[in-house]
């Protein structure tokens, strides 16, 4: 809508030129200079025909006119004058063939008329749509933007609550473990003590029985003792007896054990004879069995020489019948030698002649291909010198065409030419090809270069303004970073030396003296140093840590780590099989050392070693009392120092 003719043609004009698209312009009826009375509308044509339909509303009640126009719209827009809503499609089609001169439209967009039907999707918005979009956007965005730095704040403050809350109840998990350990231990305590009064009550009981079974032991006793006393008697009567056999019994045996010895004597006699004939029997039988097989073998040594004699004599007779041969074969070939001898000298001289005669040919062919050659050349050199000035010539009548304007011939018959030869003309070609390269670099004219200029400033400018923010950048990551280096220098200094010297103490401990450290293999850069392990078990010299024994790499190693562990300590600490490489002397220093941390640290040690489980407070063990089912058997040994901050070892 505009309020006058003027601002619709500016319009129309601004539509034609610079925006793309179609519009239809309203002028306002108090400036629109019409003709024709609108002021008072129009009725209906059809509006008679649909009084009767439920749901079928005027498109003109739908629409409120404001800025002074009243009815006039029913006059200037028929469609909305005839326009109905209806309330679906088929309603809308049925009236729109009964009132061919109205408009209706259905909630789903189409647009029925007479026997014709509109619809579709909907076109895209125009360039107002789009600026009234951007705005709703900007305005959601702004929104947005706010309800998001308040739910930041609000996520700062529940974060500073949660994290007052996380150290709450930190505290109060530490405050219920130690409570929780001090019931425990409270609870062992008690428990030992009553296991201590039932075994008291057990002990007496005991010994009250056992001192009633010794006073019936006792009497029984006592009747045995008389009973073996009388028994003892009978027994010394019984002894005196058979002592007096004995003595006539041993009598007897000293007489047989003389006679025994003579035959044995005489026994070992005919062994001993009997023994060195069998030796000579078997050495006779040995000279026997070495005389048959060194006769067995020159037997048959001879019957090999026998068989070699017979077969050098056919070959000696093969031999001379082959040299026979080789007589008669040589008498034929020296005869064959003499002719061909002769045959060859005859030749050779034939080979002389021929041989001069083709040198002669040779010259002469030479002496031809020479000149035939210079005459080619001559001939190749010719050639290129005309093809040379032809393309000169073609090239300057090019030239003179497209430079001048004017043909070559028609400048060369002009006599008021000034003729250029020798280095005049050279040095004018050399000026005449600078120019010409000058005037090529310039290139077309360019009518956009201002423009590209500006752009070109702008986007310096811009990117100037980049590279001052990324230098800066740079220097401050720069600065943070030799920062935290040092800070981090710091720190791993003081770490290594607190470290270092934890290490050597407890290498010293556990190795029973001798000493160990580390050293950084470039103390000047320490933050890209590495470390060297140096040890020296009791009785060894300094040497590095992969030069010692199995045993002694695992002791240090766990030195090193309880060196670490000291640095930082934690209140529980696990070690898996840390002592299966040790001997029973290192497993019981090791032991004692955890013996002495576990003041302030709590173990759980994973072990097969008997001597490390005899330091433990507790001890659990899984053992399988039936096929496939396993069980956790747990022994509280409840070994508790003087202090009460001693803590188990497991």
């Amino acid at each position: 809508m505009v309020k006058s003719w003027d601002a619709a043609n500016a319009g129309m004009h601004l539509l034609q030129t610079d925006v793309t698209g179609r519009a239809t312009f309203l002028v306002h009826p108090n400036d629109s200079q019409a003709n024709f009375a609108f002021t008072e509308g129009m009725p209906s044509v059809a509006q008679t025909n649909i009084d009767g339909v439920d749901d079928v509303v005027p498109l003109k009640e739908c629409i409120r006119v404001l800025d002074g126009f009243g009815k006039s719209l029913e006059v200037i827009l028929p469609k909305l004058r005839e326009g109905f809503v209806a309330p679906d499609s088929y309603t809308a089609r049925s009236l729109a063939l009964s009132n061919p001169q109205a408009f209706f439209l259905s909630p789903s967009g189409e647009t029925f008329h007479n026997v014709t039907v509109t619809g579709g999707r909907p076109r895209t918005q125009g360039p107002l749509a789009l600026k009234r979009e951007v705005a709703e956007v900007q305005q959601k965005l702004e929104k947005a933007e706010q309800e998001l730095a308040q739910t930041d704040r609000t996520t700062i403050e529940l974060q500073h609550q949660i994290a007052a809350l996380n150290a709450t109840i930190e505290s109060k998990t530490h405050e219920r473990r130690d409570a929780e350990r001090e019931s425990a231990n409270s609870g062992a305590a008690l428990r030992q003590m009553e296991s201590e009064v039932a075994r008291i009550e057990r002990r007496l009981q005991d010994w009250a029985l056992t001192s009633e079974r010794s006073r019936d032991a006792r009497n029984q006793k006592v009747d045995l003792i008389a009973r073996r006393q009388q028994e003892a008697t009978a027994f010394e009567n019984e002894r005196n007896t058979l002592e007096a056999s004995l003595a006539a019994l041993q009598e007897q045996l000293e007489e047989l054990r003389g006679r025994r010895e003579e035959l044995q004597q005489d026994a070992a006699t005919a062994s001993a004879a009997l023994a060195g004939l069998e030796e000579r029997r078997r050495n006779a039988a040995a000279n026997f069995e070495q005389t048959t097989r060194l006769y067995n073998g020159q037997s048959q040594r001879i019957q090999q020489l026998d068989q070699q004699l017979a077969s050098a004599g056919a070959e000696k007779l093969r031999r001379e019948e082959e040299t026979a041969a080789l007589t008669v074969q040589h008498a034929e070939l020296s005869e064959t030698r003499t002719n061909a001898m002769a045959q060859g000298a005859r030749l050779t001289e034939e080979a002389h002649a021929l041989r001069s005669s083709m040198s002669e040919l040779d010259a002469r062919l030479r002496t031809l291909r020479h000149e035939t050659e210079t005459l080619r050349e001559q001939r190749a050199s010719l050639t290129a010198r005309a093809a040379k000035l032809a393309s000169d010539i073609e090239h300057i009548d090019a030239t003179c065409l497209n430079d001048l304007g004017a043909e070559a011939i028609t400048l060369r018959e002009d006599q008021n030419i000034a003729r250029i030869e020798g280095d005049d003309l050279h040095t004018q070609e050399e000026e005449s090809r600078a120019l010409k390269q000058k005037l090529e670099a310039m290139g077309p004219v360019n009518m956009m270069a201002l423009d590209e200029y500006n752009e070109t400033v702008a986007r310096h400018s811009f990117l100037e303004t980049q590279r001052k923010d990324l230098l800066d950048s740079i220097e401050n990551t720069q600065a943070s970073i030799k920062e935290i280096d040092d800070v981090s220098r710091l720190k791993f200094d003081e770490a290594f030396k607190v470290i270092n010297d934890n290490f050597s103490i407890t290498f010293t401990k556990l190795f029973g003296g001798g000493q160990a450290f580390m050293k950084l293999t470039d103390a000047e850069n320490s933050n890209e140093s590495g470390i060297d392990i140096v040890a020296s078990p009791p009785g060894k010299k300094l040497q590095n840590i992969l030069l010692l024994s199995g045993g002694e790499k695992a002791l240090t190693a766990l030195s090193l780590l309880v060196g670490i562990f000291q640095f930082q300590p934690a209140p529980f600490c696990i070690l898996d099989e840390v002592d299966a490489p040790l001997d029973e002397t290192n497993v019981g220093r090791f032991a004692k050392l955890i013996h002495d941390m576990s003041a302030t640290t709590q173990f759980v040690v994973i072990t097969h070693s008997k001597r490390t489980m005899s330091q433990a407070d507790v001890i659990y063990g899984v053992t399988m009392q039936e096929p496939g089912v396993s069980k956790i058997v747990s022994v509280n040994l409840n070994r508790r120092d003087t202090a009460d901050n001693r803590r188990a070892v497991a």
